[in-house]
């Protein structure tokens, strides 16, 4: 077996799982799990519609690169929203299955291990940059992200001997835990150290349609390429998913678009990867990037949502004002995110992540994830309410 397999660490669920195996919460409570970011919200009717029409053409091989009008409709839908002068869907989009499975397999196909090999990761993290990094054989370099540098990561705090090592930085925005969005000054920053350094930047953006303000939606890197009149938006891709944006999870949709130089070998990588989207899901996939009304219905659940829940949780826990994505991430009274989410599970029978498992400690020890929760407020509003007002008399009961 590929030994790179000993270097992973369980993913957070697994270790959260093994933490509660011996505790017996209170059976009178209905158990409230605030865990997994995996929407609960209905999911739009007529890419379900969609599979069903479409149903009898998974009797055919799909092609690796996807259907014309697929990569046009994404192609539409990318450069609308992100005021784009143009996006070649030939040559610059690909249709994938989900944000997961592309950030993985991108890496494998991206990272020289010939030479060193440092991918810059966001800490805390989406743990699958951390994996894909191991496994291609690369060194995950961990920028903590804290509340002095509004939980994103400090590229000025990396010095050039190691910046001469790094192939790809992961951005996340809006970020997972945190909620933070980078601004487009920070990616236009972004840009110029990698012509500088001469590294990939790999923006996760699968939650940007989930914002709390609707006149301000969250900024994307071809967009900050676009403003700089790079059109070829060199050395920048981006990864984009229908799970989070039309509550569609489970039929494992989105693409990636970006400079073509990089996304031409990439396709090829995938021809032999063997992971071509069936073609009833890519007809689903131009229902959903074709319509924007289940978006706003969807954004405007969420706000009822955090409103509600930040009404109860505000005056008890710090936590920093919610931007975008479907997370909380409040500070924990005492500051020991894993007892706390312990004794919220025994007492309460609410379970959330505890920071600290989705983060690493650096040098000095220091792990920026801890002491901290991430509430996934996924759930239909009155069972994420409840859970929150449990929440708050564990904090009150001291």
């Amino acid at each position: 077996m590929n030994p790179d397999l000993n270097a992973l660490h369980p993913y957070p669920f697994e270790k959260l799982a093994a933490l509660k195996a011996s505790l017996t919460p209170p059976a009178e409570l209905t158990h409230i799990p605030l865990t997994i970011g995996e929407p609960q919200h209905a999911p739009y009717a007529a890419a379900l519609d969609a599979l069903v029409a479409h149903q009898l053409e998974m009797a055919r091989y799909p092609a690796t690169n996807g259907l014309p009008t697929l990569r046009e409709a994404i192609a539409g839908w990318a450069s609308q929203r992100f005021q784009l002068k143009g996006l070649d869907a030939e040559r610059q989009v690909i249709p994938v299955n989900g944000t997961r499975e592309a950030l993985f397999a991108f890496v494998q196909a991206a990272l020289d291990r010939s030479r060193p090999a440092k991918v810059a990761i966001p800490n805390p993290f989406y743990q699958i940059y951390e994996g894909a990094t191991l496994l291609a054989g690369g060194e995950p370099l961990y920028l903590d992200c804290t509340a002095e540098n509004g939980f994103r990561p400090d590229f000025s705090a990396v010095n050039a001997d190691t910046w001469r090592d790094v192939q790809i930085v992961f951005i996340c925005s809006p970020g997972n835990p945190t909620g933070a969005v980078t601004p487009l000054d920070e990616f236009k920053q972004l840009i110029a150290l990698a012509d500088e350094h001469d590294f990939i930047i790999a923006s996760d953006e699968c939650y940007s349609e989930l914002y709390l303000d609707e006149s301000s939606p969250p900024p994307g890197l071809l967009q900050a390429c676009a403003e700089l009149g790079r059109d070829d938006y060199q050395r920048c891709v981006v990864f984009h998913s229908l799970s989070k944006r039309s509550n569609l999870p489970g039929l494992r949709s989105g693409f990636v678009a970006g400079d073509a130089n990089l996304l031409v070998p990439f396709k090829r990588y995938r021809t032999y990867h063997g992971c071509a989207m069936s073609l009833p899901v890519q007809h689903a996939s131009i229902a959903a990037w074709q319509d924007e009304a289940h978006v706003r219905a969807n954004r405007e659940a969420y706000r009822e949502k955090f409103s509600a829940v930040t009404d109860v949780l505000a005056p008890v826990m710090d936590f920093p004002t919610p931007e975008a994505s479907f997370y909380l991430w409040p500070a924990v009274p005492g500051g020991d995110d894993i007892a706390f989410t312990l004794r919220l599970f025994t007492e309460q029978h609410v379970s959330v992540l505890p920071g600290s498992l989705m983060g690493r400690p650096g040098q000095d020890g220091y792990n920026p994830g801890a002491g901290r929760l991430r509430l996934a407020l996924v759930a239909e509003l009155a069972p994420t309410l409840e859970a929150a007002k449990r929440l708050r008399q564990l904090v009150e009961r001291g």
